[in-house]
């Protein structure tokens, strides 16, 4: 019996190729997962990046599914909000082979049910699990059928219908893809617009031969950083390896908050829906809900994690959610995240105006803050609750435990403090008024967790 709780995460599967994956397996969860969607579909969309074992790992897949006599419609190479659009627009449960950021050595599945619906451990994720772990029946009826589908032209003008860029002035913007799938989608979506596009890394090679494609790593967007400089360029723009998520360097090579990338996105969808909610994970700045609630919109606060926002979403029938970690959710985009979408919004807000990205940006960065810092620690459980006793003795301080440890402190600074669910860290996220005040609080914090 294969025991899978190393690979089954929270919100996909990922592992290792070889020791964690292999194509027999990833048949067996082809074949579990049709069987948890049958009710539902008689047909499968799956797609792949540009990582050497995905070819086969999505053959083997559909082979699982076409076992179980379901059909199955393959994109080929796509970026998972690609995928994220064959699901919602073909009505489709939908799986794609990607193992998002992480070296080349792994891969892994994003699934999702129709309409681009997630499927997490407590949506689907834990029965097949269950049912790989513990045999999939065979199926004596006939086998599904495999058909193909190019969907990349048709992603982009999805795309560029919901952002009209018609009316913006010329832009120069570097590009750098990380050789993951911003290379496949990127001269396609931007193809006709007013973009003088120079590419960086657009050669799709799941080995990552320039640097990691984690734009949330500073180190990786360095190039990215010095091209924009050299080149005079009005944005940069960065993608992770599926290109679901973006990073925006201004025009000077300074990152722009993604808590600002979201303030910013949620004022232009609440131009087309006046007084809409709008989701934010509760790691993004306290700016944002405030921005938000300034232009009459209704902010809602969530745990980390795509699962969260989108559940949110739907509740409450949200135009969009942010994530401090670069995910943007769309409403019109099957509340899936898109990264190309966010980088159409933020482009076209730039093109509307004159003046320079850094001064656009600005509004919408009120605050100081830390970035996420990890701590190494023995009892995660132990370090966080010497932490909510030291700030509970303190006068005038609120603390709330949705996600972790919320701190709010009197004079405005607040942070979080969150375990990681795969390793024994802490996640510190500290924010306050200027940088001085966020080295102070989080020396404060750090000298808890570590003491």
């Amino acid at each position: 019996m294969p025991d899978l709780s190393g690979i089954v995460k929270a919100y996909d599967i990922r592992g290792v190729v070889g020791e964690q994956l292999n194509a027999a397996l990833v048949r067996d969860l082809g074949s579990a997962f049709a069987l948890l969607i049958k009710p539902e579909s008689d047909a499968i969309v799956i797609g792949h990046d540009m990582r050497d074992s995905s070819p086969e790992l999505s053959a083997a897949f559909a082979d699982g599914v076409t076992s179980q006599g379901l059909d199955v419609v393959t994109i080929g190479l796509a970026s998972t909000d690609q995928l994220y659009f064959a699901s919602g627009s073909l009505n489709l449960p939908g799986a794609m082979f990607t193992a998002s950021h992480n070296p080349a050595q792994y891969n892994g599945i994003k699934l999702c049910r129709s309409g681009a619906a997630p499927v997490g451990q407590d949506s689907g994720l834990a029965e097949i699990r269950d049912t790989v772990e513990q045999g999939v029946p065979a199926f004596a009826g006939q086998r599904g059928s495999v058909t193909e589908k190019d969907v990349l032209a048709d992603y982009a003008a999805y795309l560029r219908k919901l952002v009209d860029l018609s009316g913006s002035r010329p832009l120069k913007v570097v590009v750098d893809a990380g050789n993951g799938m911003g290379g496949h989608t990127v001269p396609t979506v931007f193809a006709g617009l007013p973009l003088d596009v120079v590419p960086m890394y657009f050669e799709l090679d799941g080995n990552f031969p320039n640097h990691e494609a984690n734009p949330l790593d500073p180190k990786n967007i360095v190039d990215l950083q010095a091209k924009v400089r050299e080149e005079g360029a009005d944005a940069g723009l960065a993608f992770d390896g599926d290109a679901d998520r973006c990073f925006v360097v201004d025009e000077r090579g300074e990152p722009v908050s993604p808590s600002a990338i979201t303030a910013l996105v949620a004022i232009r969808e609440l131009e087309k829906e006046p007084g809409g909610t709008i989701i934010h994970n509760l790691i993004t700045s306290k700016g944002v809900p405030e921005i938000v609630a300034e232009h009459g919109g209704k902010p809602v606060r969530t745990r980390v994690g795509h699962s969260f926002i989108k559940a949110e979403m739907a509740k409450t029938g949200a135009i969009f959610g942010g994530e401090h970690s670069a995910h943007y959710y769309f409403r019109d985009f099957w509340r899936a995240d898109t990264g190309m979408l966010a980088a159409l919004h933020v482009l076209a807000a730039l093109g509307e105006q004159t003046g320079p990205l850094s001064e656009l940006t600005a509004e919408y960065s009120r605050y100081a803050a830390s970035g996420e810092i990890n701590s190494t620690v023995d009892d995660q459980v132990a370090r966080m609750m010497a932490v909510k006793d030291t700030y509970s003795a303190r006068d005038g301080v609120e603390i709330d435990e949705l996600d972790g440890l919320t701190v709010q402190l009197p004079g405005g600074g607040w942070f979080n403090l969150r375990p990681s669910n795969t390793e024994p860290l802490l996640r510190l996220n500290v924010e306050a008024a200027d940088a001085e005040a966020v080295r102070a609080l989080t020396e404060d914090v750090l000298a808890i967790v570590r003491g």
